[in-house]
């Protein structure tokens, strides 16, 4: 068996989102290959060839596919998957949106968000907003397929020697263009790869209250900060702060959730935590069920006294 991991990288390095799928591909079994895209795939290559598990390294890098548009990545993925069994993608924004073009260009079926791996074709993802755990059979001969990443064991860098193989990158997209990107920067951890995280509900009441609460908290443990979709709706965090089953999917080793009930959409997104802490007013709060320390009293007393005993 052979498979085909799109990877995705920046600044001269493969993402953790991709180390996770090459995990998967481990769990699958078979040589695997990775491909990297756009003008920048060369650099990034020197990190891939390091890594364990990975046989060969191909290099797309052409501006045609500069900026991951799915227009222009998934016409070059389906020309490649003609000589391979199967076909991962992160289960990550880039990932989601190039894996359904894959899977259409190719005529098969996709299997989506997978968290185990039973065999060659047989696979465990989430259903119900994770409250219940589908077993699936892919029989198509080609599989598509996108990796949950917080569930499966990153692939290690520095161990690996793989060769790397320039390949064509196809037709012109002429569907889409890059218009622009606004990218947040910030001195925190990244939210999906971040050992701690912090986050945020509703209950903070204002978007200068969920700053002057959660940002001191965060800053001492040296987390990320999230937050819960009725704060971003309330616009008191922006939408790359969102932790649920509509924003990110986390797995710190340990998440504080503030001020958050516990609404299936968010515990889908961080409930494979590996220590939970709530703190919420209302001690009948569903985020009391998967929590592993729980805190009822007012978060505004709670935290600042928290903060500052750290």
């Amino acid at each position: 068996m052979t498979i085909l991991v799109l990877g995705e990288h920046a600044h001269g390095k493969v993402k953790d989102s991709t180390l996770a799928t090459l995990g998967a591909a481990a769990k699958i079994g078979g040589e695997v290959h990775l491909l990297l895209t756009d003008s920048q795939a060369t650099q990034a290559a020197e990190d891939a060839k390091t890594i364990a598990g990975v046989a060969k390294v191909l290099v797309a890098a052409d501006g045609a596919l500069d900026h991951e548009l799915a227009e222009a990545v998934a016409p070059v993925v389906a020309q490649l998957a003609a000589n391979y069994d199967t076909v991962l993608f992160g289960s990550t924004t880039t990932g989601r949106n190039i894996a359904p073009r894959v899977a259409a260009l190719l005529d098969v079926a996709q299997v989506s968000d997978i968290i185990a791996v039973e065999g060659p074709d047989t696979f465990q993802r989430p259903i119900y907003a994770g409250n219940a755990i589908a077993t699936v059979r892919a029989k198509d001969a080609k599989k598509v397929i996108t990796v949950r990443g917080t569930a499966f064991t990153k692939a290690e860098r520095g161990s690996g020697s793989a060769s790397v193989e320039p390949v064509a990158a196809g037709a012109a997209n002429d569907k889409s263009r890059f218009v622009s990107m606004e990218e947040s920067v910030s001195e925190r951890p990244e939210l999906t790869s971040a050992k701690i995280i912090v986050s945020g509900g509703r209950a903070l009441g204002s978007g200068e209250a969920f700053h002057q609460v959660i940002d001191p908290l965060a800053d001492k443990l040296g987390a990320a900060v999230g937050a819960s979709r009725a704060a971003v709706d309330a616009g008191y965090a922006p939408n790359d702060y969102q932790v649920g089953q509509t924003g990110k999917i986390v797995a710190p080793e340990l998440y504080v959730a503030v001020g958050i009930s516990g609404a299936i959409q968010h515990l889908a997104g961080m409930k494979d935590s590996k220590v939970i802490v709530a703190i919420n007013k209302d001690e009948e709060a569903p985020i009391f069920q998967v929590a592993d320390v729980g805190l009822v009293g007012d978060l505004f007393k709670i935290v600042p006294e928290l903060t500052e005993k750290l």
